[in-house]
Parts: structure tokens; sequence; C-alpha cells
């Protein structure tokens, strides 16, 4: 799909028997006649496989960029979740009580915890604990965590879970279950540098790794304990192959896929290799809180260049992404290749607090300065007439004279 669980959302359609996963990589879901879109929702397709995911991604993106948003955008989040704290990807019927046909996953889960973590009431940091408090309560005995409890660990859940703890001030480190913590679980995924590098998003069937970029990007900011809230452009670190440093590993893999094109590639079944958009955007955040804004202008530069209609296509999760891999980079999202990124999220949903302020007071500024404006306007003709007066008055006099 468009953002970073892709290989997530695979594993979950063998668990739901569903033929297709409901987002590819970069198409966009028309809303369904069976689904009431909810007026606090950001995007206007199909929200059943990504409402929360695509709210959460919003939510995040807000308010890295000092967005404060609409409360009915955060209520509709909140209601969202079910009493032990977990979230599925969509509950049309939010005031239902949750129960065992409700497919609740770690991804939905993770994104909102991070999303909760950074709204400014102590309510909404219990929400978001009580969601790490479940995730903890599924851990994998390895230490991570698949997308849905109890699947086969992968690397983009493991990374979601981590940046979710990280964001409720938990040590992902001090998070173990049969002595195992979601770093250990990453660390087995971690191909070593005489291989290539990279991680794997999980091993095959004879436990072989297979690098993989979207499990890459995901698992470098995950070895590194960050979250989407917390991911920033470290000048100090560095993107060499070093086995003993997963994270540079990692970066090492992603800069040597990206040198060519600047971007990454993804394979629809019966089609050739095209440009990933949204893994590309991810492997930018990896790259620069390993290497630094240098290390990430390469892919950047590419998607400034390149992402417009793909992210009008795919909407709130798309711009957010853009938004987070602009941040993360130290690009200005408000000017990311001739485009408002954060105007064209706050675009896709209900305007946000500081917007709707923002513009109420630009309105009262305007009427103020227009009133200004005529005055002075009809000062300075006043003032102009008396002065061509004075001037016909001298040239008067200076002919009579």
């Amino acid at each position: 799909m468009n953002v970073r669980r892709s290989a997530a959302v695979l594993a979950a359609t063998v668990v739901i028997g569903t033929a297709t996963p409901a987002m590819a990589a970069d198409s966009s879901p028309s809303p369904s006649p069976s689904v009431a879109l909810p007026s606090g929702l950001y995007g206007d397709s199909d929200p059943t496989y990504d409402g929360v995911w695509r709210q959460s991604l919003a939510l995040i993106a807000q308010h890295r960029t000092k967005v404060k948003p609409a409360d009915k955008a955060v209520d509709w989040l909140l209601g969202q979740q079910c009493k032990n704290g977990a979230f599925a990807a969509f509950r049309a019927e939010p005031a239902k009580a949750c129960d065992a046909e409700v497919m609740v996953d770690t991804n939905s889960t993770a994104v909102a915890a991070q999303a909760l973590s950074v709204l400014d009431d102590d309510r909404h940091m219990d929400r978001a604990v009580k969601a790490a408090d479940w995730l903890k309560s599924v851990q994998n005995k390895d230490g991570g965590w698949g997308y849905t409890p109890g699947s086969p660990t992968d690397a983009n859940s493991t990374s979601l879970v981590v940046g979710a703890l990280a964001a409720v001030g938990q040590d992902p480190g001090t998070v173990v279950t049969g002595g195992k913590s979601p770093l250990d679980a990453l660390g087995k995924l971690d191909i070593p540098c005489a291989d290539g590098g990279g991680f794997a998003y999980q091993p095959d069937k004879k436990g072989k790794l297979t690098a993989n970029g979207d499990a890459t990007a995901a698992a470098v900011v995950g070895v590194l304990g960050l979250s989407m809230v917390s991911a920033q452009a470290d000048d100090k670190a560095g993107t060499g192959c070093d086995d003993a440093a997963p994270a540079a590993n990692g970066a090492s893999y992603l800069a040597a896929t990206l040198k060519k094109d600047g971007h990454l590639k993804s394979a629809l079944a019966g089609s050739e290799d095209q440009p990933d958009y949204g893994n590309t955007a991810d492997a930018v955040v990896a790259l620069a809180v390993t290497g630094g804004k240098k290390a990430a202008q390469k892919p950047l530069t590419w998607l400034e260049q390149n992402s417009a209609d793909w992210a009008k296509a795919n909407g709130p999760a798309a711009y957010a992404q853009l938004v987070l891999a602009a941040e993360a980079a130290g690009a200005d999202p408000r000017a990311f290749g001739g485009t408002d990124l954060v105007k064209q999220l706050n675009a896709t949903g209900p305007a946000p607090e500081t917007e709707t302020k923002a513009a109420a007071e630009e309105k009262k500024k305007d009427d103020e300065d227009g009133g200004v404006s005529v005055w002075w306007i009809i000062g300075v003709g006043l003032v102009g007439g008396i002065g061509v007066g004075f001037l016909i008055s001298g040239r008067n006099k200076g002919r009579q004279a």
C-alpha cells in the first residue's frame, strides 16, 4: 500500500481471506456505498482498511508542523479504540463494543498510540499508554510483533510498535518476553554486510533473509528506538555498513539501492517495476536519522520533483508521509517542490483548529487594513490636492510677477 505497512497488510490478507490488499502501492480505494464516511475523518476513500492509519498519520504530521487538529478529528480516532486499548483498521460502529469479530491489529494500534501521544491532553496520553499496554500483552516470544496478535514477527510491525513504545516514554529495549526485546527481534532480521546489508521483512520458509527496501526503511528507525514523532536528521551519524551498527548497516543498503534512480521500486503483479513513493519517503527518514540531511538529499529531491500526482491520488496518508520525510530531513513541508504539503493535507479533512483561528485573524486583519487603506487613500488624495493647489498657485503668482 502507499504507506510503510505494505508487507504487513499483505500478510494480513492471508488471515482475513481477502483476495487482494485494500491499498495497493499507488492506488486509492474508492468510497464504498456501504460505508458512511465520518465527518471527522481525513480522506474521502473507503476507510475500511486504513481509516485509523491515515487519521493517525495526519494527526502526527499536523503535530510536527505545529498545527492543532480539529476536535472532531481527534474524537473520531478516540472513538475507534477498543476497551482493551487495541485498534482495528476501522470500526464503522464505534458505539458498539469490540468483540471477537473485530479484527484488531498491531499496526493500527501502534500508529494510533503515536498520534494520541502528541495531543495536548493527559487523557490522550493515557489512551496512548493503554494502546501500548495492549501491544505489550501480545508480544511474541522472540520479542517482536506480527501484523495480527500471534502472527510471525516482521520488521515493519515490530518497528511500528517500537515507535509507539518510545512515543509514550517507554524504553523498547526493556520491553521483553522470554528475555527477548523488540530490538533483539529486529537484530534477527538484520543481514550482514558481507551479504549486502539491509533488513528482511521476515525469514523465508528455509530461514533465509532477503533484504527488502520497505522493511529496511522501517527497521532502521526501529533499531534506533525512534518514532514518527521523534525521527529527525542526525548529521553526526553515519551510513557506512557496519555489522556492529544495524542502523548504519540498513542505511548503507538503502543508499546503495537509491543511488541510481533516487527512489525505491515496487512490482505489482503482471507489471514492470515502478517507483514506490511511500517507501521512498520512509527511506528519506531512515537516511536522515542515520546520515543526516546530506544522506537523505537525493531521494528527497526526487520526491519533491515527482510525488505531487501520487500524493493527490492517495490523499492524507501520502501527504502525511511526505510531510514526515521533509520534516525529518530538514526541508520545509510548506514549500515542497512548489507545493504546500501541510495545506494539502489539511484540506483532506476537518479544518484544524489553528488553521481556523489563523483564517479568522487574517480576515480580521484584512478588514482592519482595508478600513485604514480607504482613509489613507482619501487622505493622500486630499494632501495631493492641496499640494497641486499650492503648485498651481505658485505658478500663477510667478506669472503675475
